[in-house]
Formats: C-alpha cells, sequence, structure tokens
C-alpha cells in the first residue's frame, strides 16, 4: 500500500485506488496577560488548509472537539478521513475518539514521544506564531480569539505557499 500526499491516493496491490483526506490536529498554547489559552487546530495534510480551530480556556477535551466539529463540516460525503494526532489525553478521550469513529474516521496516532511524526502540525504552529504574530502575549482571551481568527484567514486566503505551487491552502483546497 502507498499514500501519496500529493496526490492523495492509496493504491492497494489488488490494485484499487480509494481518494481520502488526512488530516492533522495539534493544541499550542498562546500567551494572555493571565497566564495561557489553548488553540486546538485540524488542518488538511494536502492543501495545509486549517480546516478547523478553537480557542480554549483549558486544556479539557472541549475545545479540541469544537475544532473537530468545525472540520467535520468541511467533508465531501462519502470522502474517506484519516485522522492524525499525537497521543495527547484530548486525542484519545472517549468522547473524542466517538466522534471520529462515528463520522467513520480512521485514526491514526504518533509513537510515544515522537514529535516528528506530526511535524506538518508543528510547521502550521510556527507559521502562524512567527508570521500571524500569535506568538505575543494578548490582553485577554477575546483579543487573542480576535487574533487567531484573522490569522487563520490570511494563512488560508492570502499566505502563498511555495509547497502548494504558490497557490494558497484554500485554493488547492478546492481545487482537490
Amino acid at each position: 500500500m502507498l499514500l501519496l500526499c500529493k496526490s492523495k491516493v492509496w493504491e492497494f496491490p489488488h490494485g484499487g485506488q480509494i481518494q481520502i483526506f488526512l488530516r492533522r490536529t495539534h493544541v499550542t498554547y498562546i500567551r494572555v496577560k493571565d497566564g495561557f489559552a489553548y488553540l486546538s487546530l485540524v488542518s488538511d495534510l494536502y492543501s495545509k488548509k486549517i480546516v478547523g480551530f478553537n480557542l480554549h480556556s483549558s486544556l479539557e477535551t472541549e475545545g479540541c472537539i469544537h475544532a473537530l466539529h468545525m472540520a467535520l463540516g468541511q467533508v465531501p460525503k462519502n470522502k474517506k478521513v484519516i485522522h492524525h494526532s499525537d497521543q495527547g489525553i484530548q486525542f484519545c478521550s472517549k468522547d473524542y475518539t466517538d466522534i471520529l469513529i462515528h463520522s467513520g474516521h480512521k485514526i491514526s496516532m504518533t509513537e510515544a514521544n515522537h514529535c516528528y511524526e506530526n511535524a506538518v502540525a508543528e510547521r502550521i504552529n510556527k507559521t502562524l506564531k512567527f508570521e500571524f504574530g500569535l506568538r505575543y502575549t494578548f490582553n485577554d482571551f477575546k483579543e487573542a480569539q480576535s487574533a487567531i481568527k484573522q490569522a487563520v484567514f490570511l494563512y488560508n486566503n492570502v499566505r502563498l505557499h511555495q509547497h502548494l505551487g504558490f497557490f494558497t491552502p484554500e485554493f488547492v483546497h478546492q481545487a482537490s
């Protein structure tokens, strides 16, 4: 079996092919004056588009579930999806995995202590923080939410990606 990320096609030994969507998910810390908030992101591996995001006041599963629901709304009917994450407690929780199972997603997780297996998610975090200012401390949660919404919009719709042939994630996502 071979996965070609650029064409999003799985090839099986018997000759069949299935078009799939591979999603990556991660949580990153966002500084606010009184501590931290937690940004959950779900991105499409092929297009690099952020398809789900949520800023939450705690590391509880609820924030990740909100981002997941946003991402689920962008899955075309009858498409196979592999949902990849690290082994964070939020992604291993019964509530989170039940949503994935009931929506027909296949679950994939990194091995323990293998952060490089989720490098694409880490790269998106770095881009948001260093190119769109999310590394700075925000005055409050509401200000952070506003900055994140704008950063995700710019990342998806304005920022050109060399890896995508100098197209935006939104353009590539719509074309796929």
